[in-house]
């Protein structure tokens, strides 16, 4: 029996759901979260995760329903986009609490629009503001070190006749909001929506952050693991690599696995990063 895609049918195009002074938009994540497994993979995750590297600590609590999952984080990915969008367009008025209707979220991460999706975008900012992190992470220039929410409020501005939210303000922490005016943000492929699996988008985030604006980037599967935040066995963190390696379906890169080294190599789907590939295949 085949395995199943790891993307999701894409059920929404950019030209269905973006207003006339949303067009153009493209998909933006801040630096800082990419590197760091701030979002849990799995749902329901109430452990307490506390960690070190190059100086930087970081500790995440989990609220009442469980950690913010990396899916929670689509919320995070679209304010900032709007942040983003604003900023480039010379908007003057941009806050930290960026207003967006419902439906054009759940359209633009590729979501189905049904009542129960709506329900769920409220929980995920319930999660989202219960998590807290306690960091000396660096963003935008300085070390942020007190405690703060992964946004810092939420409210419901609009309810449509069937009592669902159809219009949210999401205030966003201050490191964050200084991260976007910062421009500390990378683009993301719009297919991101569509990957099934947390650690297909989690893996994801790490190709995009590391291989920046090189061809590839290449890291040992313990590393990998590290940075993932997996609670998975490494036998069962391997088996879920080499998956999407075979799968050729992660957004923008091509994932070669070495089984004898136990290492990962990301190639950037561009011209530059295809040739590299089949140059250093040959000369394996």
């Amino acid at each position: 029996m085949p395995n199943p895609s790891h993307l999701k049918p894409l059920r929404h195009g950019q030209a269905d759901f973006f207003v006339a002074d949303l067009r153009g938009l493209s998909f933006k994540d801040d630096v800082a979260s990419m590197e760091h497994p701030l979002f849990a993979l799995k749902a329901g995750d109430r452990k307490v995760v506390s960690y070190a590297h190059n100086g930087n600590t970081i500790t995440i609590k989990p609220g009442h329903d469980g950690r913010a999952t990396i899916h929670d984080k689509d919320v995070w990915i679209y304010c900032i986009s709007q942040l983003v969008h604003a900023f480039n367009r010379g908007q003057e008025d941009l806050s930290r609490t960026v207003r967006f209707t419902a439906y054009d979220f759940l359209m633009a991460t590729q979501r189905q629009t049904s009542g129960a999706q709506y329900q769920r975008l409220g929980d995920a900012l319930d999660r989202l503001s219960g998590t807290r992190i306690n960091t000396n992470i660096e963003a935008a220039g300085y070390r942020e070190r007190r405690g703060f929410g992964l946004v810092d409020a939420w409210r419901v501005i609009e309810r449509g006749p069937d009592n669902r939210m159809t219009a949210v303000e999401v205030t966003l922490p201050d490191w964050l909001y200084h991260s976007v005016l910062k421009q500390q943000v990378l683009t993301l492929d719009a297919d991101y929506f569509r990957l099934r699996k947390p650690l297909d988008r989690r893996v994801y985030e790490l190709a995009r952050k590391h291989c920046g604006s090189q061809p590839s980037w290449k890291v040992s599967l313990a590393v990998l693991r590290a940075k993932s935040g997996s609670s998975a066995s490494m036998r069962e963190f391997r088996r879920a690599i080499r998956a999407l390696s075979m799968s050729d379906e992660l957004p923008g890169y091509r994932v070669t696995f070495d089984a004898k080294a136990d290492r990962i190599a990301f190639y950037s789907r561009g011209a530059k990063g295809q040739i590299k590939a089949i140059r250093e295949a040959l000369e394996a």
